[in-house]
């Protein structure tokens, strides 16, 4: 099969981190949405089957079929939307499932009519990757910035990476992941005691609709799910290159939401951190043969999601400084490549510096991140800068 042919370890170790840095980056997030709609501890392992399920084949299904990289990844700001939501609204359960359903609808007539994928097409190149640069490089200065709670675990990380790119540049990620492992292990940092053995079983919890949910829940989860989610992911796919069928591609998130959604699956989107990772050189010098960086995450979410409790404790074990270090190492060269091209262009500098800026400040208003801020900004600084110098600029 093909795939075992283009597979690499750089590639498949590139989905370990993505599924890692995915996943111990937001989980307690997730657990906090299920709280507060009152979930039992079945129905929290429920979520996570489903999640880890629907992630899982959305990402390796269209990577094997487009031999292309797709990766899709639960809505992090959409939880932490739902979390607050329903801590003040006293939502059931079977509100939220209703709601989740809802918003799969909406993100699946999104895909269906083609709307955001014609919205993405006007945003010039250097916005999309002024946009990328702004998303990653927060995970650059949070692995710098883990330095002050565990010095020697990320010098030694840093010196495994630079030493790594002088001699293997190809397995730089997987050499450093390895060595940050070995001493957090040797150091006692691994917290092994949180793995438990046990199949995860899907729970049903049929949906209720009412319009409060309807405008709490449903509505905001989806306008953060497209505009902080889809919107990054795409300026991802964009800025690596890979031209991939946007509109059904989102159809088909929609479409699995919708199905999983009765056993917690709340909203699944491209996504953009672990895209990047899949997506960049680091995973394979190749861009035809990063797919198998995707399948990879895809087939590792799948396990997620069977053996929930297995994986969530494993992953959970690693120690957060590791993972924050390993993910901003991982992204180094997509920020640079990122900010290369967002500046190359004088005529569009300024406006994708202000991209920049305000996606990397995390500004969030009306419940909506900064990275549709950072669009908003950047497009309008170039309109005025631009607006009736078309003919010369052209």
């Amino acid at each position: 099969m093909q795939f075992f042919k283009d597979l690499s370890l750089s590639a498949a170790t590139a989905g370990f981190v993505a599924v890692l840095v995915g996943f111990t980056s937001s989980v307690a997030i997730v657990f906090q949405a299920a709280q507060a709609f009152g979930a039992t501890p079945g129905q929290i392992t429920s979520w996570m089957w489903a999640l880890g399920l629907g992630m899982g084949l959305c990402s390796l299904v269209p990577s094997l079929i487009l031999r292309q990289p797709v990766m899709v990844a639960w809505s992090t700001p959409g939880a932490a939307v739902l979390a607050t939501a329903g801590l003040a609204g006293g939502f059931s359960m079977g509100e939220a499932i209703g709601a989740f359903m809802v918003c799969a609808l909406l993100i699946t007539l999104a895909g269906v009519t083609g709307w955001f994928e014609r919205v993405m097409n006007r945003i010039p190149m250097e916005i999309a990757s002024a946009l990328l640069a702004g998303v990653l490089a927060r995970f650059g200065m949070q692995a710098f910035a883990a330095l002050q709670t565990a010095l020697p675990l990320v010098l030694v990380m840093l010196a495994a990476y630079l030493l790594a790119r002088r001699l293997l540049p190809r397995y730089a990620v997987v050499l450093t992941l390895a060595v940050g492992i070995a001493w957090a292990a040797v150091d006692g940092q691994m917290r092994w005691s949180e793995v438990h053995f046990a199949l995860a079983v899907p729970v049903f919890t049929a949906p209720s609709f009412s319009l409060q949910a309807l405008m709490s829940l449903a509505l905001p989860l989806f306008i953060v799910t497209m505009a902080s989610q889809n919107l990054p992911g795409v300026a991802v796919m964009r800025a690596t290159g890979y031209q991939l069928p946007v509109s059904r591609l989102i159809s088909m998130t929609g479409l699995a939401t919708l199905l999983l959604a009765p056993f917690g699956a709340f909203a699944l989107n491209f996504s953009a951190i672990t895209a990047a990772i899949c997506m960049g050189p680091e995973a394979h010098p190749d861009p035809a043969r990063r797919y198998t960086a995707a399948a990879s995450c895809g087939l590792l979410y799948i396990a997620v999601g069977i053996f929930g409790a297995v994986v969530t404790g494993l992953l959970t074990a690693f120690p957060a400084e590791l993972v924050v270090a390993i993910a901003g190492l991982a992204l180094l060269g997509a920020i640079g490549g990122g900010l290369a091209s967002a500046l190359a262009d004088e005529g569009h500098r300024e406006a994708a510096l202000i991209t920049f800026l305000v996606t990397l400040s995390g500004v969030s208003l009306a419940g909506i991140g900064s990275a549709f801020w950072g669009v908003v900004a950047g497009s309008a600084a170039l309109f005025v800068q631009q607006y009736g110098r078309r003919g010369a600029h052209h």
